[in-house]
């Protein structure tokens, strides 16, 4: 895969930018006050029963009282990133970053990225359906064709 020239002078931003002041783009900040040992007994133990029973009598619940109704996974395993081809899951996770920033910036989404090593289109749909109870939506990414037809139309008869 032919890579674009870049300058060592951008090149070096661009690898700072990731680095510092800390490494990566996104992080994960509590939406509730975490002060008092009363905060914490409601956020968790004894007070996270609650919501939990609540969720178990009605799942719809869950968009009430968990940040799932916001919450995308960004899935790749890295086998078609953009000008870069198949670089793996690992590498692809700074662009799995940057569409979650995206997500977060211009839609106010909460993001999770998630990079999967692995290759077989049906372990990844089984993966991809397991993680289905914690996220609103899933948004499949940089995964090469033709197996990215087979896994989103899986997950599609599946309602993911």
């Amino acid at each position: 895969m032919e890579y674009f020239y870049m300058s060592e002078q951008l090149r070096q931003a661009a690898l700072d930018f990731h680095e510092f002041p800390i490494p990566g783009k996104i992080a994960v900040t509590p939406t509730k006050s975490l002060e008092t040992q009363h905060d914490l007994a409601l956020a968790y133990s004894p007070g996270v029963a609650e919501p939990c029973l609540e969720i178990e009598k009605d799942p719809s619940a869950a968009s009430r009282y968990t940040a799932r109704a916001n919450l995308v996974a960004v899935i790749s395993n890295g086998t078609a990133v953009l000008g870069l081809g198949n670089i793996g899951a690992l590498a692809s996770k700074p662009v799995m970053e940057g569409k979650g920033v995206l997500f977060k910036k211009f839609a106010g989404i909460n993001v999770f990225d998630i990079e999967i090593n692995e290759h077989d289109p049906d372990k990844l749909i089984d993966i991809i359906a397991s993680l289905e109870p914690t996220f609103g939506g899933i948004n499949l990414e940089d995964i090469k064709a033709p197996e990215c037809f087979h896994i989103e139309k899986a997950l599609r008869e599946l309602s993911i």
